[in-house]
């Protein structure tokens, strides 16, 4: 079943047939915060992993189980959340070092493009802006399936990743190490975990 895009078995010159389960998805859909994830993996002084989150974020997703290609998602992650278990780095992340939370207190996804890579899995790409630069980037994505849950929502899921260089938004503050190298990797890996409930109506 394809959600974003239609499977590319399908001759181009044949109407493809509209799968019942996929086009009752269609609808308007707010992500929900409190069970979804927006978190990202940094190499720190080389040798470890530092893991971290945004805590406060909002979006949504339109699905069209007619036309998939049409399906588009918007999120929006407040800045000050960021949480990596520490609160001196947590300042530092939020100072003009890095993000200039003060100036720019939100990053952004719009997306601009969904593609089927092969059964559940889809690759959405989308402008993402942190502080005032603007990238395509795009994000591998499951597709976990639907569920009405114990109080009567419609939920979709969806976890997925992305591998980004922070340089190419400007965040390129660092720290030579005496050993050789530097405090913190340019490569971010930044994972995602969504929960979505369709809109009334």
């Amino acid at each position: 079943m394809g959600l974003f895009g239609r499977s590319s078995s399908t001759p181009a010159t044949t109407p493809a047939a509209v799968d019942p389960a996929l086009a009752a998805l269609t609808g308007d859909y707010t992500i929900d915060a409190s069970h979804s994830s927006f978190g990202f993996t940094a190499r720190h002084a080389m040798v470890t992993n530092v893991r971290g989150a945004f805590t406060d974020a909002e979006g949504t997703l339109k699905l069209d189980g007619s036309d998939p290609s049409a399906s588009q998602a918007a999120i929006t992650v407040r800045m000050t959340s960021i949480d990596t278990g520490s609160a001196d780095r947590d300042n530092h992340l939020r100072s003009g070092d890095f993000f200039d939370v003060e100036t720019f207190p939100e990053m952004t996804f719009r997306s601009t493009k969904a593609e089927q890579l092969g059964g559940a899995d889809y690759r959405i790409t989308g402008d993402l802006t942190i502080k005032d630069v603007t990238r395509p980037l795009s994000i591998d994505l499951e597709f976990n399936g639907t569920a009405t849950d114990p109080f009567g929502n419609e939920r979709v899921g969806f976890e997925g990743s992305a591998t980004i260089l922070r340089s190419d938004w400007g965040l390129t503050w660092n720290a030579a190490l005496e050993a050789g190298g530097v405090l913190v990797s340019d490569k971010i890996k930044l994972n995602f975990d969504i929960s979505a409930i369709k809109n009334a109506g």
